[in-house]
């Protein structure tokens, strides 16, 4: 056993949601895929449990049924070298029944909930004075899906924050 994979518990829609998954980020792959048996909840044949890969992360995915749903509490963050890919996996993330949230985070359709970061928004808050930080904050917070331009506009104190 190799680390520690993170299972989502879905009502029926776990290989749906792993093989978007897979689609959507590089260096992903579906694994092993189980099946319930004779006499579990679900009928045989059902899809149980989905191992897949994204990014090189190890994740599984559960159908256990309706008696738990996702919530904000848990999230995962997506680090973004720039603003086409902020684009390219908040597109593709809120497609299809998706919803934009506040400052960079959103929900895909099956309602997990995602932060779409952009590498520069780490490296202000690394590299930057409490001023500048808290200028591109301040900006940061305003938005939905964030914009890389406007944010470092921010931090250099150019324009309204």
């Amino acid at each position: 056993m190799i680390g520690i994979a993170p299972c989502l518990w879905f009502d029926g829609r776990a290989e749906e949601a792993a093989r978007f998954y897979v689609s959507v980020f590089p260096n992903s792959s579906i694994g092993t895929v189980s099946y319930f048996s004779e006499g579990m909840h679900l009928p045989a044949g059902t899809v149980l449990l989905v191992e897949f890969t994204l990014n090189g992360q190890r994740f599984q995915a559960l159908n256990g049924g309706p008696q738990f749903t996702f919530s904000e509490a848990v999230s995962f963050s997506v680090p973004c070298a720039d603003q086409a890919e902020v684009d390219r996996y908040w597109d593709a993330l809120t497609a299809e029944g998706g919803a934009a949230g506040p400052c960079g985070w959103l929900k895909d359709r099956f309602g997990v909930s995602w932060q779409i970061v952009p590498e520069a928004v780490r490296r202000m808050m690394k590299e930057g004075s409490r001023e500048q930080v808290g200028r591109m904050m301040g900006a940061l917070m305003k938005m939905s899906k964030l914009d890389v331009g406007a944010l470092e506009a921010a931090y250099a104190g150019e324009g309204a924050a």
